[in-house]
Order: structure tokens, then sequence, then C-alpha cells
């Protein structure tokens, strides 16, 4: 028990050290601090010098910032505000969805790839990363401003739609495919449904009553993100959609921006935690031939998506200013994707060569839309002063 909580401690200074000593080196030289953690993941982590050696531990750790996003970003939209932007944005997400399927199931035919390989890489390329796209957008931009209101709902959307894949990888073929879809959505709505009457008739009496207590308030919050994860988690959803639920059904409180701002530093921690595992996870020495293919691919699909959201955006949304902007900050792969490859390859449904093509595209993806975004829109992580906003 002490060896392994001294393990614990030591990978979580070796962690710490090695984003700092990175992240200095990286700001030093202009660039965006968020690859300086990828790029410790791989040189410390289970494939480089292995101060790290397993990184499903960090894996799960960083796992909470993501949680913790989709709880902040709830608390921040109105339930009545989110089904107007779920009702305007549903079709521009699922069009491009199709595209972005379409194109990287050709792509994945065109290198060989076996089929069922390639039906999964396509599915796992359909989505944006909500992580880099929530957290390269500042906060002020994220809640206030339309450009804000419709990527917030696209990526919602699509998480709707990632996670409704991965159920797909998980059923049991001798099962029906439409009702275990169906029954879903019905655990959906009774999650809802519940979590509506407690945060009535529970938590905010409760923070009505002792709101002078920071404290309380502040494990209270985490608690009620927390439980609801789980239990989402618990029924066949995902951590993340548990979260937002909490998040949304608490964003009536009249606390819920000071709430947002005590756990912001957390998330944040937790999410260098993430990022840090990306970059573990991936085995630079095992590079071959889908290695090449999945960079190589990884740049066209930036431009793809970037194009596509463009497209779709200016039907909806004919000669709108903010068209380009939003299209570059959704197009990168999602971390949903790297998900996908590794339940895929968990169920023994996809080839080593299909995983590592999943991962090479989206680390590519992840990397070349981070670039992008730093150097020419607003970020609260630019180098550069007039683009720096929180």
């Amino acid at each position: 028990m002490v060896d392994s909580l001294n393990t614990i401690i030591s990978e979580l200074c070796a962690i710490v050290i090695s984003t700092a000593a990175l992240g200095s080196l990286f700001l030093y030289a202009k660039q965006p601090i968020i690859i300086a953690y990828i790029v410790a993941g791989i040189v410390i982590g289970p494939y480089g010098i292995a101060l790290i050696n397993n990184a499903n531990d960090i894996t799960q750790m960083g796992h909470i910032g993501v949680i913790l996003l989709l709880f902040l970003l709830g608390l921040n939209l109105q339930p009545q505000r989110l089904l107007k932007l779920f009702r305007e944005s549903a079709l521009i997400t699922l069009s491009c969805s199709l595209f972005f399927f379409i194109c990287t199931f050709l792509f994945a035919l065109l290198i060989r790839l076996p089929l069922t390989d390639a039906l999964i890489t396509a599915a796992a390329m359909m989505f944006s990363s909500t992580v880099i796209g929530l957290k390269l957008i500042p906060t002020t931009t994220l809640h206030h401003q339309r450009i804000g209101e419709i990527m917030t709902s696209i990526l919602l959307i699509q998480d709707i739609l990632a996670i409704s894949v991965l159920l797909l990888l998980n059923i049991d073929r001798e099962h029906n495919i439409g009702f275990a879809i169906l029954f879903v959505f019905a655990k959906l709505i009774i999650i809802i449904v519940s979590a509506y009457l407690a945060v009535k008739f529970l938590l905010l009496p409760l923070m009505r009553k002792f709101d002078v207590i920071q404290e309380y308030s502040f494990i209270a919050t985490l608690a009620w993100c927390f439980f609801w994860a789980e239990i989402s988690h618990r029924v066949g959803l995902s951590y993340e959609t548990g979260a937002f639920i909490a998040g949304t059904l608490l964003a009536v409180s009249p606390i819920s921006n000071v709430i947002a701002l005590h756990l912001k530093p957390l998330r944040e921690f937790f999410l260098i935690l993430f990022f840090f595992a990306v970059g573990a996870n991936i085995n630079l020495l095992a590079s071959d031939y889908y290695t090449l293919w999945g960079i190589i691919f990884g740049i066209a699909l930036v431009r793809i998506k970037a194009w596509g959201f463009n497209q779709a955006l200016a039907i909806s949304e004919p000669k709108a200013p903010i068209n380009k902007e939003l299209s570059a900050r959704l197009s990168q792969a999602s971390e949903f994707s790297l998900l996908l490859a590794y339940t895929a390859i968990m169920n023994g449904m996809i080839s080593e060569q299909g995983k590592t093509f999943i991962q090479m595209v989206t680390l590519t993806t992840f990397i070349l839309s981070t670039y992008w975004i730093v150097t020419r829109y607003p970020t609260p992580i630019s180098n550069k002063n007039d683009l720096r906003q929180d």
C-alpha cells in the first residue's frame, strides 16, 4: 500500500516537473503549451524514458479533467437555451459528421485497411475534440457570444453521437441494436428527470442554507458533479454525460458562476494530466506503414474538417463573420477517437494497424489544429498579447 502510494506521488511529481519544464521551453519558443504536455507524456511515458511505467492510472486521473470541463460547461448553459441551440445545430452537425465519415472510410480503404477497421476508423474521425475546443476558446466568448454557443451545441451533439457509437461497439450482437439505443435514451431521460428533482428539492435548499460557508459549497458541488457522473456511467452512459446534465440543471442557481470560478483551477490540473496521458499512450518506436499514413491523413483531415464545417455553416448562416474561426476551432479529431480505438481493440474488432492509424491521425490533428488556433485566434494560452484572452 505504502509502495503504491509512493509510486503515485513520484509519478505526479515527475509529471508536474516535466510539464512545467517543457512548458517553459515551449513558451520561450512561442509554441502552444498544450503541445508541451503531450510531448512530456511521450518523453517520460512508458514508451520514452519510462519514468511513468503505466499510463493507465494517469489516463483515468486525466479523465476527471474532462468530466469537470463538461460540468463547468453545463453550469453556464440554461436548459431552455440549450434546447434551442440543439435545434439550430443538429443538421449542421449530422451532415458534417456524415461527410467526415465518408472521407475517412474511403481513405482507409485506399490504404488497404480491412473493412471493419475502415468502418471503425471512419466513425472515430466524425467528431471534434470537446477538450481542445473548449479549452482554447476564451471563457467570455464561450458563454456570451454566438460563436461559443454554436460550438458548444455542435460539440455536445457530437458527444451524444460518440456515446451511441461506443454503445454499438459494446453491444451484445444477439440483442436488437435499435432497442438498445432506445433503451439508452430512456435511461438518459430518467437521469435528467431524477437530477432535476434532486436539484430542486435537495441541493438548492442546502446551498441556500449554507451558502456562507464556501468550503461546503465547494465540496457539495463536487459531490453533485461526481454523483451524477457515476450514476450515468453505471447505467451505460458516459461520465461526461452525467456531469454535463448535473451542471446544466444547476445553472439555475444564482451561485453557479461562483462555483465555476472555484472549480476552474482544479479542472486545469486534471486537463494537464489528460494531455500528458495522450502523449504517454503514443508509441513512436512502433512506427510502421500506418503511422506514416496516419500523419499524412491527419494533416489532410484538419483541412477537410475546416472546409466541411465552413461550407455547412455558410449554408446555415451565409457570410457570417464567425464561420472561418469556428471551422478552425472544430478542425481536429476527438478524444472519443482514441476511446473508440481502445474499445474496439479490447473487443477484438480492430487490428493493431487500425488502432495505430487512429492514434496517429488524432495526435496529428491535435497538434496542427492547436497551432492553427493559438496563432490565429483569441485563446487563453496565446503567446501574442493581442490574442491572449481568458
